[in-house]
């Protein structure tokens, strides 16, 4: 029985959801990277870069190449660049409605202050 679209694409956001895996993506966007660079941009231990290489490369997300010691890592499609964007267009909308209310609410309890006599 096939898996219903809304399944699938839960899974591929979860397969998303792990702050490496995305940071990887975004290094990804300018174009492909050895994993020496991903490893100095990153800052992780080469391990767990390594095992969340593996769960892009198992999605299909991303492509790796080797030439000689050396494994390039790229995006395997523009599409995985568009999501990215849109994601920050979403989270930046979703801020900025945010530290609109934060201002309402932090005027509100300037209004509610009691008043201190000078």
């Amino acid at each position: 029985m096939p898996v219903p679209l809304y399944e699938a694409k839960a899974e591929f956001f979860r397969m998303l959801g792990h702050p490496v895996r995305i940071r990887v993506l975004e290094l990804l966007q300018d174009g492909p990277m050895p994993v020496r660079e991903l490893l100095a941009a990153i800052e992780i231990e080469p391990s767990n870069l390594s095992q969340q290489l593996a769960v892009l490369r198992r999605s299909g997300i991303v492509t790796a190449t080797r030439s000689g010691s050396t494994v390039v890592y790229e995006l395997a499609g523009g599409d995985v660049a568009e999501l990215l964007a849109a994601a920050r267009r979403i989270l930046s909308a979703l801020l900025t409605g945010q530290s609109e209310l934060l201002e309402e609410l932090r005027k509100a309890d300037r209004e509610k202050a009691p008043k201190v006599a000078s």
